[in-house]
């Protein structure tokens, strides 16, 4: 295992590199930041000195190398906006994308898994029918429109819920989250189901194919022929064996949620990691451009060497180097 970390980490530093060339030069080639940041009316020493001051006046290889050695260093830049480190900016946004991220997981975990193995073993059940029904709705609607019917008929028309916002905060374990007080846990709820509704539907989805097809396989019936109960049939035999294709769907999944919550954040007005780079994007603030996005390639690298490990957890025939290749 030790040597199937240490080539992942190589292979990560590699990827690291690469995006960081793509990202830097693709960032920096949308805009020049300084017709957007320095006042129209500024004369040209002002808007000379400004440039200057930002770093643009140096050819883009140079900026990149710069960009390069402070990255080594922990030194992402200086937001052009804020006068502040931009990794420390994206660090402050990050508990709370990473708690809505989660949320938005365990409502999946929780409704897609339940509903997928229910559908898999009663498939002909007009409940069953009704779940494989609205997985289709999940797949079709929207993100943007879905989250808008949400806080339309939640919050105008029923008033049941807020409409935006993170709410009010606490302390939990340590961690300051909105789930530590009633009014956090409200305002978290809308958010949470608008980003979680299309992963649901697809480990829904997952779970009954594999489900169904796992009901066939010798090891089920010799469960059965040996008269263990329907629970310890599902909850042993039957979950242990579909859940590697679940834990590497769910893996990646996770990433995306936290890669593309923009729009979640930016409908409910989340002070998240998502609302801070569609604010920067309007801005043109490179520095924190792309150090958001060398983060996100730092959590995705993270969470499949998490999954690859967690195949051999579940499944010990599954040996770790067979994973890796």
């Amino acid at each position: 295992m030790t040597i199937f970390i240490i080539r992942r980490l190589m292979q990560s530093v590699v990827v690291l590199f690469s995006m960081s060339v793509i990202v830097f030069f693709g960032v920096f080639a949308i805009g020049n930041p300084a017709d957007i940041l320095i006042a129209p009316d500024a004369t040209q020493e002002e808007r000379d000195i400004a440039i200057v001051r930002l770093g643009l006046d140096q050819p883009l290889w140079k900026q990149y190398g710069s960009f390069v050695v402070n990255a080594l260093q922990g030194d992402m830049g200086q937001s052009f906006v804020f006068s502040e480190p931009a990794l420390k900016l994206i660090m402050k946004r990050a508990p709370a994308t990473l708690e809505l991220a989660f949320t938005a997981l365990l409502v999946t975990v929780l409704f897609g898994i339940g509903a997928g193995i229910w559908c898999g073993l009663k498939p002909d059940a007009l409940s069953s029918r009704g779940i494989m029904v609205g997985s289709i709705l999940g797949f079709s609607i929207p993100h943007f429109w879905q989250g808008l019917v949400l806080i339309m008929l939640f919050s105008v028309y029923l008033g049941w819920l807020p409409a935006g916002g993170r709410g009010e905060t606490g302390e939990l374990f340590g961690i300051t989250t909105s789930m530590a007080t009633m009014d956090g846990i409200r305002h978290l709820i809308l958010p949470a189901i608008n980003l979680s509704l299309f992963k649901t539907a697809l480990i829904t989805r997952l779970t009954r194919a594999g489900t169904r097809e796992a009901m066939l396989m010798d090891y089920i019936k010799y469960a059965r022929a040996k008269g263990l109960s329907p629970r310890r049939i599902v909850g042993v035999h039957l979950l242990k064996n579909i859940m590697i294709p679940i834990i590497t769907v769910l893996g990646m999944e996770f990433g995306r949620v936290i890669a593309f919550a923009v729009i979640t954040e930016t409908i409910f007005a989340w002070p998240g990691m998502g609302k801070l780079i569609i604010d920067s994007i309007n801005v043109l603030d490179r520095p924190v451009i792309v150090a958001y996005l060398m983060v996100v390639v730092s959590m995705f690298i993270v969470i499949n060497l998490v999954v690859d490990i967690l195949y051999t957890v579940l499944d010990p025939r599954v040996r770790i180097d067979e994973v890796g290749t």
